[in-house]
């Protein structure tokens, strides 16, 4: 029977387990791997506080405890995570995990965090490992540069509303959202197609570990839907991950966006598990 005790905020020293149960399940994982990989597990950096929203948070907790086999998905992980979660309160604005540990997470939750302003239960999960042989990747994508901020910035915000349903320059003007933004092309991970100045097709990959990489805000500007550029520029975009960044290259989309996930299936990508979202 798990207690109170056997959940705590991880810290420096357990840099090396947390990241031995990170990297077993490495494509579900890549987003919190990425992060605490660049900053490590100091309890006021970033990475610390986007691993604690997440389910394997509380497996990493198991593992703390020298219990061999630590399971990502163990249920007595979610409910020592809820617990200790309830008592602190929610200071996230999502929580994103694997579908059926997510789901019970979220069942313990509600009472107390509810409600949520949007649940998406089912976010399948794809992943590609080799270079789409179906679809030509689109030679007009390229990496952004970093002179190019204020043209990508208005895809980046419009992709951002429109996914999410509200703006990501509520609350700070958007500071904390364009230094992502330009975080991610100062790494050279933003790729775009450019025309006349504006963003045609945008897509980038949002976290990267050796083992896997993740691509996040695929957008296409409203005028040139329907044309197949998110398909060209997605196999662009594959092709890039995997010849420079990692030999797994993975994307969740919702359920209900049936072109989307059409469009990723001809590109090359297949789908291997969910992912669940909810959004306050």
């Amino acid at each position: 029977m798990l207690t109170e005790t056997t959940t705590r905020v991880l810290e420096p020293t357990d840099l090396g387990a947390a990241l031995a149960v990170l990297e077993s399940a490495p494509v579900e994982n890549a987003f919190v791997t990425a992060r605490v990989q660049l900053a490590g597990l100091d309890p006021g950096a970033s990475a610390a506080r986007c691993g604690a929203g997440t389910p394997g948070a509380a497996a990493l907790a198991l593992l703390l405890r020298r219990q061999p086999g630590p399971d990502l998905r163990h249920p007595q992980a979610v409910r020592a995570f809820a617990d200790r979660a309830r008592r602190t309160g929610r200071r996230c604005s999502s929580i994103v995990g694997p579908a059926e540990p997510t789901t019970e997470l979220w069942r313990l939750l509600e009472p107390s965090w509810g409600p949520a302003r949007d649940v998406r239960a089912n976010q399948p999960l794809m992943v590609a490992e080799e270079p789409s042989t179906t679809v030509e990747p689109d030679p007009l994508v390229r990496r952004v540069r970093k002179d190019e901020m204020e043209t990508i910035m208005p895809a980046c915000v419009a992709m951002f509303t429109e996914e999410v349903g509200v703006s990501p320059l509520a609350n700070d003007g958007g500071l904390l959202y364009q230094a992502r933004v330009a975080e991610l092309v100062g790494a050279g991970r933003s790729f775009a197609r450019i025309e006349d100045g504006k963003v045609v097709f945008k897509a980038e990959i949002g976290a990267a570990t050796r083992q896997a990489c993740q691509i996040q805000g695929v957008w296409v500007a409203p005028e040139h839907r329907g044309k197949g550029l998110s398909e060209t520029g997605m196999a662009a975009v594959l092709r890039y991950a995997l010849a420079d960044v990692a030999p797994v290259v993975s994307l969740y989309v919702n359920d209900y966006n049936t072109p989307a996930r059409a469009s990723y299936r001809r590109v090359g990508f297949r789908e291997t598990g969910a992912f669940m979202s909810v959004l306050f």
